[in-house]
This record gives C-alpha cells, structure tokens and sequence, in this order.
C-alpha cells in the first residue's frame, strides 16, 4: 500500500485535513488529462456493462494485442499491467538486483519496489543549476556492480526530457555492463512525435520500457500500464508469475478502444501545446518563483520565499498543487502543478498572484 501522502491526487486526505468538502478543492496536484476520459470509451463500456458479469480473458490477449500494433512489435515483448506500478514492482521481482541506482529527486515506487526486494540503492542526485538534468556523467557512474538504473522520461517531478543522445548512450552502457535499464515513460504520449526507447528496444534486450494509459487518457479510476521489452523470456516468466486478473474488464477494454482515438489524442496536443506554454508563462512571471519549462503536462518550480508555505496558502483558495517535499534531493518550497483546463489555469494564476501580492 502506498503511504500517505506520498503521490497527487490525495483530495480526501487534505481536505479532510483542513475541514474542506472535497467537492470544493481544485486539484492541480495530479498530472490527469482535463479532457476526460474519451467519448469512445464512455461509449465503449455503455455498450459492454455485461463484461463485469464474467471474467476477463486471463491472457488479456486482444488488450496486449492492440497493445503490440500501437508500438509496432511482437506481442511477446508486451504486459499490460494494473498502472505502470504494478509492473514496477513486478519487474524488480523478476530481476532481483542486488544493487540499483536512482536518479534523485524520482518518482516513490521505484524506490519502495528496491527496498522491499533488500536490493541496495545508489542515490546520483540531479542539481537544481543543472535544471535537474543528468548528462554524460552519469555514463562514468554507471560502474560494473550496478544491476539495475531506473530513468524517468519526462521526469517525475521534475518535468524535464533528457537528450535523447545521452538516453542512447546510457542504453549502450548500460548493455555493454548488463546493467538493466528501466526507463518509465509514463507521459511521453505528451510529447507529440516522440518514440521514446521503444526504437531501441531489439537491440538492447536488457532495456525495458513502462508506459501509462492512466494520465494521457484520463483513467485513473481504471488503472492501466504495461511494460515492452525485447526479452521474452523475461516477460514471458513475469507474465506466467503475476497475479490472475490483476486488470479488471474495462480496464482491458480501455486499451483496446483508446489508443486508436485519434480525435482524442489530436485534442489533447492541441490543448497542451496552448496551455503548457500559457501556464508556463504565468508562472515565470511571477517574481518569487523559478520555474522550469516543462516537457509534459505538469510544471515544476522552487518557491523563493522561504517563509511562504504555498501550498496550505492556495488552499485558502481552495486550490490544492502538489508539494515535493518527500522526494529525496527536494526541500518543502519545491512543488509541482498539473496544467488543466484554461479556465482552471486562470483559477490557479489569478489565486497565486494574490498569494504574492498579499504576501
């Protein structure tokens, strides 16, 4: 179970710890598409209820079906999963590595599904007068011990893409030691155009790509993920080892209606493409923060006022953003906003500019 407190989205929480009805609070702390789920899922399951009144394909064999034609490889190198966390966890399970290295500051479950396996975890912290970027020193990190790297493409928090010539060059490092590489790639239906890993995958057997459904297309009620990698044997052995029907039918459903939306998916760049650079201006306009330009559908920034507690004062406005205080390499004025609708972005700026203003 995750802790408390540790991921966006805890509406409850907060509002029940501040005496606010949940209904009230705007939430900029989870990274959810605001166009909602997609007509043609809604649609889709209006038209399948009956698919809760038995049991899903144990195999989920037309679901990693659709999935091998959306990323144009074998179905063998395809697991769906219940959100990219559970195939994080299972993941680990599989590799066993004694010794990993995390880039920090990170998303949690890379380090609980570490920790929970005794593997030892090696922190390279990424600097703020670095943009929170990694670059070629991280390949001479990379020593002969190491049997595992986690990476975050966009980065969670953080926002930031690394180059894709330093991605390559890390995948070759790390093939050349045998160090595997788990490299979560969780919002790059952000990035329009953008193929991630998945093109190097035949050549590095030891690189595994996570990818998430839930945020682009705003399912996190449904939870869906899965994981590509060009080693058979190990998925096929994950895939035999999991859990029976850890995705539940409309879940299974979602992956196979969503991804050819193309309506959908031409939407949700449009909207990006305007509220990411309006957001993001906004923000930088602001005279106590610094702000970082973000890659994908959240924005990250250091609060300068060191007296200023920003998220409890947008609460007063029944605002909630997401504070980064509990990633390793953070401090409590780091934090990190979804970018939502423009009506919801005027909400977040005009309420942040009286926060300074009054402040």
């Amino acid at each position: 179970m995750a802790k408390s407190g540790q991921h966006g989205g805890n509406v409850l929480e907060i509002a029940e710890k501040y005496g606010l009805n949940v209904s009230d609070i705007l939430d900029f702390s989870a990274n959810i598409n605001p166009l909602g789920m997609p007509d043609s899922l809604k649609q889709a399951i209006i038209g399948h209820l009956s698919l809760a009144e038995r049991y899903p394909d144990i195999e989920y064999r037309q679901l990693h079906a659709a999935l091998a034609r959306h990323n144009a490889c074998p179905q063998s190198w395809v697991l769906a999963g219940n959100g990219a966390t559970e195939l994080i966890f299972a993941l680990v399970q599989q590799i066993k590595p004694e010794k990993a290295m995390l880039l920090v500051p990170g998303f949690a479950e890379y380090r609980r599904a570490l920790e929970r396996a005794g593997c030892e975890i090696v922190n390279y912290p990424l600097f703020e007068e670095e943009d929170f970027q990694p670059n070629e020193r991280l390949l001479t990190a990379l020593t002969d011990d190491l049997d595992c790297l986690f990476l975050c493409t966009p980065n969670n928090p953080t926002g930031q893409q690394p180059d894709k010539s330093l991605l390559q060059a890390i995948a070759a490092v790390c093939h050349q030691k045998q160090i595997a590489l788990i490299v979560d790639e969780s919002f790059i239906d952000f990035l329009p155009h953008e193929t991630g890993m998945v093109p190097l995958l035949a050549d590095y057997p030891n690189l595994y790509v996570l990818r998430s459904l839930t945020k682009f297309f705003a399912i996190p009620g449904l939870r869906l993920g899965y994981l590509l990698s060009a080693n058979t044997a190990a998925v096929s052995q994950m895939r035999d080892y999991r859990e029976p029907w850890t995705i539940n039918a409309f879940a299974a459903l979602a992956g196979e209606v969503i991804l050819g939306d193309r309506e959908y998916i031409q939407a949700t760049h449009r909207w990006l493409a305007a509220e990411q650079r309006h957001l993001f201006n906004a923000l930088n306009a602001l005279p106590g923060l610094r702000v970082w330009r973000p890659a994908a559908n959240y924005i990250f920034f250091h609060c300068l006022r060191d007296n200023l507690d920003l998220q409890k004062a947008l609460l007063q406005h029944h605002i909630l953003i997401r504070h980064c205080a509990n990633y390793p390499g953070l401090t409590a004025n780091h934090y990190r906003v979804a970018i939502k609708s423009p009506e919801d972005n005027v909400r977040l700026i005009r309420a942040m500019q009286q926060v300074f203003t009054d402040g």
